[in-house]
């Protein structure tokens, strides 16, 4: 019997396809066995409740943070370990993210989470921040964004991004917030909408 072990051994061992579609059959089982109960869990797939959507300015905002490249080098995922929840609070549960695409979750912290980040801090502290952060954090290695205060928003896109979210990822846009969504924006700063981006972050739990 051992001997027939052996062989099939040497079998799969030698014939280069056929261990790809076992390695590969075995990924999918396990893939399979991991993922689908998730599917069907209402924690991952329903809205924690006191979720809310994101504002027309927040909106602008999330994609100014994503197009400053902010992400890279801060997460917005609170693991469940002491030393965690003591710096920055209730770990993160996925009904928060039910409505973020792309999740913002990140893999590494070259600064600090920013996963419950708002409130934390004023709306001031964050532009002074935002415009020198060695004014605020000496040894910060954050780089300056003067620009941000800078740029001014038209709103022209800002419509039609409510519109994507509602209707391809089912976030409960009214009607009248996609008809003011332009509006809404016009006029401020992109300072203005990284600001109220990040002080809506973890409004949720904290």
């Amino acid at each position: 019997m051992s001997s027939n072990s052996n062989n099939r051994h040497e079998i799969v061992e030698k014939n280069v396809g056929l261990m790809a579609i076992l390695i590969i059959f075995a990924i999918s089982l396990g893939a399979l066995v991991e993922i689908t109960p998730l599917i069907f869990q209402k924690q991952t797939t329903e809205p924690v409740d006191n979720l809310r959507a994101y504002t027309a300015l927040e909106m602008e905002g999330r994609d100014i943070y994503i197009r400053e490249g902010c992400n890279v080098c801060h997460s917005q995922m609170i693991r469940p370990f002491r030393s965690e929840t003591e710096r920055y609070g209730h770990y993160s549960v996925a009904g928060e993210h039910v409505w973020e695409h792309p999740f913002l979750w990140g893999s590494k912290r070259t600064g600090p989470d920013l996963a419950r980040v708002g409130g934390r801090y004023s709306d001031e502290w964050h532009r002074v921040h935002l415009l020198d952060p060695r004014e605020l954090v000496p040894e910060s290695n954050m780089p300056a964004f003067p620009w941000l205060a800078e740029n001014v928003l038209d709103g022209k896109l800002t419509k039609k991004k409510l519109e994507i979210f509602k209707n391809q990822f089912g976030v409960p846009y009214t009607d009248e917030q996609i008809a003011n969504a332009q509006s809404d924006v016009q006029g401020k700063t992109e300072m203005d909408a990284i600001i109220a981006y990040l002080q809506s972050l973890g409004h949720a739990m904290k």
